[in-house]
This record gives structure tokens, C-alpha cells and sequence, in this order.
């Protein structure tokens, strides 16, 4: 079997790698400057494991890649589209981005080749597709991506299960030979149109769950409950379950939940539906991220001349991707107050332009020193096996920290000096 990804940042990069253990291999990219790097065996975002498996699949001769969609298509059986969908500031999805791409291959698709859209599009796509190409002897389908920055590899591998939606029985044969090597007993069939249906419901779901919890951890701050405490309850309920997504914590960010709960309640517009409770999911998300602000002018007033370390400023730990991070949010939203902003993350060097007046160090510690207050934003294994009882001398009396999550596990009196927060959680 033939198989040629298209689109190859984070997920097609990580399917194509993971694939070419299995088939032949073509990573597909318009742009140059993408496949340069992923031929010299460099990933255009960092995952662990993720270059070392690239330069495998390379050095077996399973694994290419090309600009050229005529040479790289030609005897294709299946064309997986890959692509991380963009969103806006609004959270609203460049369809068209991805639909471009996806017609610029079809002409030379081969007859019988299957489009696989693992791409998170609107409900719908892969049957208009179908209609506008029912003189072309290709078929679409959909298998929703289910990606975790920084366990991408370990999650690619061993699913839970793969939702594959296809049209006929022809399709769904190809499709299984070829989700066989990670999910040969664990697909779960349905339509194009439930597949698609599927990866937005089950984003907005964990959308709504956070926010849920969220909101729940705030009304324990004001009545002196322990968010914590309330979350054990709710996952011991045998009719919500110990995995449910309800730990208290910081707010979704990063556009992938919030580009479903966009969707949806697109849907819901364009067909004259109307629904409350999926759009009021962002508002309240919207809400929680200034819970670190909010807390630090609750504590100074005026946060002019405070000097804040944020410690982590990529979108999730194990990567090194700034897009939608809500810690750069935050610091743009601090530098705007007059706060002196001091950043670390072992996986930034440098500061993006928005943040030309902040500073960033190289090391924990010199971050922290002197800091008013510290707001523990992204969760690297760095920040929390560091000697916080002997960091907490470095910095100003008194001084706050922020930890929403609760990802520091220090015992209260390791941090003996400090004022420390969590959402929905008590004060020391």
C-alpha cells in the first residue's frame, strides 16, 4: 500500500513517521522550506521521539518527502490529509486553507485512491466533497486525528480506539488494511458525516468540562471549599467515572477545543438551530483565563512596578510551539499594566516581538529572583522538581505564587515566605 500524507506539521509529521514502520511512505508539503528540514531528518515542531523516528523511516528508504503532488501521488492508494487546521484570534477555522491543498491533489489521484481527512473540518465536508468530484473515481473518508502535544507518538500508537467514517464497503476495506497496524481490533465504524460529528462533539464535551470544573473551583474560593476535594467527589460518582476531564486548573487555550465549539455552533447558525449551552462554553472559558490576572490585582491593586515571573510559555510542555499560548497572553496582558515581566522556558531562547519589553533567562532561578509574584504556566518537569523551599529565599518577602493546577506538589511548609494560590483551592 501506498500511502501519501499531506500536510506535515504536527500531525502529519507524526502519522507519516509512525506509518512509514509499516508502508511506503510520501510526506507531501507545499512549502519548501518544510521539506528541507524534514529531509535533513528535523521536524518542524518539537516531539519528543519524533526526529529520531523521521530519520529512521528515512535512512529504511520507507519514508520521503516532496513538493511535488504529480510525482509524489502517482500510484496513491490512499491520500491521508494531515493538515492542523489553522484558526484565527476568533477561534474560527481556515476551511478554505485546507480545502485548497486537497484540490490541488485530486487531479492526479489515481482511480480507486481513497482521501483519507484526518484534518478537523465542518461536519459535512467529505459528502460535498464527494459531490463535487462524482465524476472522479476517488472516495472520501474520515478519521478524526486524537493528538497530545508532547505524548504524540505513545498516543498514535496505542488509540483507544479509531473512528473511521466511509461510504461503502470497497473504502472500508482499504481503510482497515490500513488503520491495521495500530488499530486492527479497535476501529469503530460509522458515516463520513458521524465521524466528522464525532471529533467536534467530543472536543466541545472536554471543552465543556473544563469550563465546568472551572467554574465550579472559583465558587469553592469564595464559600472556603477545597476544589480538589469536590473534584474526588465527582469522580467517584459511578455515573461520571474516575477519567472524567473535570480537574480544576487553568483554562483550555491553543484553539483546538475552542475551533470545535466555533464549529458547532456554526452548524447550529447556518441551520437555523438554536443552542445555548455550546457557545456559552467559551464565554466562561474566556472568563477563567484571567484568573491569574484577576488574583494579582485582587492581592497589589495596580500591578505597575510588580515584577511577575512566568515560568513556561509554550502552548503545552514537550514542545516548543507558542502559537495560541495563553502564558503569552498573560504576559502581554501584564506588560500592558507596567509590570516587569521575567520568563523562563527550557524550550524558548527567545522571546517573541510582542514581548520585546519582557525579558526571558536561561535558568529557573534567575528568573525568580527578586519576583513579587510567579505564575506557574507551563507545567515542564524543570519547574517542578526544582528547590522551590530554597527559590522561594531568592525571591521578594511575602511573594505570591500561582499555581493553577496544582503542579508544584510542594509540602505547605516548602514554601515557607510565599502567599500560594491554586484554583479553586486554599491559601498558605
Amino acid at each position: 500500500m501506498k500511502v501519501v500524507v499531506l500536510g506535515l506539521w504536527h500531525l502529519g509529521c507524526v502519522t507519516a513517521a509512525c506509518y512509514a514502520e509499516h508502508f511506503d511512505v510520501i510526506g507531501l508539503d507545499f512549502e519548501t522550506d518544510t521539506i528541507a528540514k524534514l529531509q535533513d531528518g528535523l521536524a518542524p515542531i518539537s516531539e519528543p521521539g519524533l526526529d529520531e523516528l523521521i530519520r529512521s523511516g528515512l535512512k529504511s528508504e520507507r519514508l520521503s518527502f516532496m513538493t511535488r503532488e504529480q510525482e509524489a501521488l502517482e500510484g496513491a492508494d490512499v491520500l491521508w490529509v494531515c493538515y492542523d487546521t489553522p484558526v484565527d484570534d476568533n477561534d474560527i477555522p481556515d476551511v478554505d486553507f485546507v480545502l485548497a491543498r486537497i484540490e490541488r491533489c485530486i487531479p492526479h489521484l489515481p482511480a480507486g485512491a481513497v482521501v483519507l481527512i484526518s484534518s478537523q473540518l465542518p461536519a459535512g465536508t467529505c459528502r460535498r466533497l464527494q459531490e463535487k468530484h462524482v465524476d472522479k473515481a476517488i472516495s472520501f473518508a474520515c478519521s478524526p486525528e486524537n493528538l497530545r502535544l508532547g505524548k504524540a507518538l505513545d498516543i498514535f500508537r496505542n488509540p483507544d480506539r479509531v473512528v473511521a467514517g466511509v461510504t461503502g464497503m470497497r473504502e472500508r476495506k482499504i481503510i482497515a488494511e490500513l488503520l491495521a497496524p495500530f488499530a486492527r481490533d479497535r476501529i469503530l465504524w460509522m458515516s463520513p458525516q458521524s465521524a466528522e460529528m464525532t471529533k467536534h462533539a467530543i472536543n466541545a464535551f472536554l471543552a465543556l468540562s473544563v469550563t465546568f470544573a472551572n467554574e465550579i473551583a472559583r465558587l469553592c474560593e469564595v464559600v472556603d471549599a477545597d476544589a480538589h476535594d469536590v473534584e474526588q467527589g465527582l469522580r467517584s460518582e459511578s455515573r461520571i467515572g474516575p477519567k472524567a476531564y473535570l480537574r480544576p486548573g487553568s483554562a483550555f487555550a491553543g484553539g483546538t477545543l475552542a475551533r470545535d465549539v466555533v464549529t458547532l455552533t456554526g452548524i447550529a447558525s447556518d441551520h437555523g438551530e438554536s443552542v445555548e449551552l455550546i457557545p456559552a462554553i467559551l464565554r466562561g472559558n474566556e472568563q477563567h483565563k484571567t484568573w491569574a490576572l484577576r488574583r494579582l490585582e485582587a492581592i497589589y491593586g495596580k500591578l505597575a512596578g510588580i515584577t511577575v515571573a512566568i515560568l513556561g510559555l509554550t502552548y503545552k510542555p514537550g514542545t516548543d510551539t507558542l502559537r495560541r499560548s495563553s502564558a503569552i497572553e498573560l504576559c502581554q496582558k501584564l506588560l500592558k499594566r507596567g509590570a516587569r515581566v521575567q520568563c523562563y522556558d527550557p524550550a524558548v531562547a527567545k522571546l517573541p516581538g510582542e514581548l520585546a519589553s519582557a525579558t526571558i533567562y536561561g535558568s529557573l532561578s534567575d528568573a525568580l529572583r527578586q519576583a513579587d509574584a510567579v505564575v506557574i504556566a507551563t507545567e515542564w518537569p524543570q519547574i517542578k522538581e526544582a528547590n522551590w523551599p530554597g527559590l522561594v529565599k531568592t525571591m521578594r518577602q511575602q511573594a505570591v505564587i500561582l499555581d493553577a493546577n496544582r503542579f508544584l506538589d510542594v509540602a505547605p511548609d516548602g514554601l515557607t515566605g510565599a502567599r500560594y494560590f491554586t484554583v479553586g483551592g486554599s491559601i498558605s
